[in-house]
């Protein structure tokens, strides 16, 4: 993916060569390419060299880092700067499980976060932007018929990987904001569940604006997602989220999860002193609770076959 490129660009067609070996390639990386590159029919380049990533945004099968799957990372995407997280408001109803694990994923990987609250002609945000008033995370709100404009502000000069559960909007909202791509739109059935359209990640690039100078910035498509495993996500690691709590661990014993069972965990001590908003420790605290796939009690009922019940 090249962030410089121009719409009139033509889009080459590369494969990656031997020698990278088994490095693999993700929707994101900058590589260095040979041959072809001129895009015409037929032409075929080789991918050569991948540049370091400057963000990796990660995800494991399954939360349990003591089984295969869950020390087994995947790259959803490379060199984010922003990961925006798609809810709908109402059908189907807005899961706070599922936006928590996804901060942790953007915490983790030091991208910033963006809440897209879609469908909200059918419900408001107060309840879902109540639970997160102390994150101070920032949000858009979304109806069939608004203007994307501000969206669109929060978009540009950035790469953007925007994630969501099927039926909440995402592949309509990719339509709207670039026309030509083309995503599959599907609907949501009587039980409240999407059915997954968009099959594979593809970086597009969003279309210049009339009124507005620079670039427009970059969005990356991804499947809808059944779950979010985050194995690989460190209590430290998380923690960059949350600045104001940095500190008040320096006095925190060796390995210390920071949860709420750990008698001589510091971050106690430093809220009661004043030094943080206890909200801010709380809602650490839940995210780190999430990454073990432990449900939020305001979390909705899901029928007992719904595969993605408490992801």
């Amino acid at each position: 993916m090249f962030p410089d490129a121009r719409p009139d660009d033509p889009t080459v067609t590369a494969m990656r060569a031997r020698e990278l070996g088994r490095k693999s390639v993700v929707v994101g990386d900058r590589v260095g390419l040979v041959g072809d590159t001129s895009g015409a029919p037929g032409a075929l380049a080789r991918i050569v060299r991948i540049a370091e990533r400057r963000s990796v945004l990660r995800r494991t099968a399954e939360d349990d880092a003591t089984t295969a799957e869950g020390r087994l990372e995947r790259v959803v995407v490379a060199n984010a700067d922003q990961l925006v997280i798609v809810s709908a408001l109402a059908d189907p109803p807005p899961r706070t499980g599922f936006i928590d694990r996804c901060l942790v994923a953007a915490y983790d990987a030091d991208i910033e976060p963006l809440l897209c609250l879609t469908k909200a002609d059918l419900a408001g945000p107060e309840a879902v932007l109540g639970y997160y008033t102390e994150l101070e995370l920032p949000y858009v709100l979304i109806r069939p018929d608004s203007d994307l404009a501000a969206l669109r502000a929060l978009l540009a000069g950035r790469v953007s990987v925007m994630v969501g559960h099927s039926g909440v909007g995402k592949s309509t909202l990719v339509n709207r904001l670039v026309p030509e791509a083309g995503r599959a739109v599907g609907t949501v059935s009587a039980i409240g569940r999407g059915r997954h359209t968009s099959t594979s990640a593809v970086a597009l690039r969003l279309p210049p604006q009339p009124d507005a100078d620079g670039d427009p910035g970059w969005i990356i498509d991804t499947p809808g997602v059944r779950s979010f495993g985050l194995a690989h996500v460190s209590a430290d690691s998380l923690l960059h989220g949350f600045p104001d709590l940095v500190e008040g661990t320096v006095d925190c014993p060796a390995n210390c999860q920071h949860t709420a069972e750990e008698a001589d965990c510091a971050l106690d001590a430093w809220v009661a002193a004043g030094k943080a908003d206890p909200r801010r420790l709380a809602s650490y605290r839940r995210l780190l609770a999430s990454r073990s796939g432990e449900g939020d009690p305001r979390e909705p009922e899901r029928n007992p076959g719904d595969p993605l019940a408490g992801s």
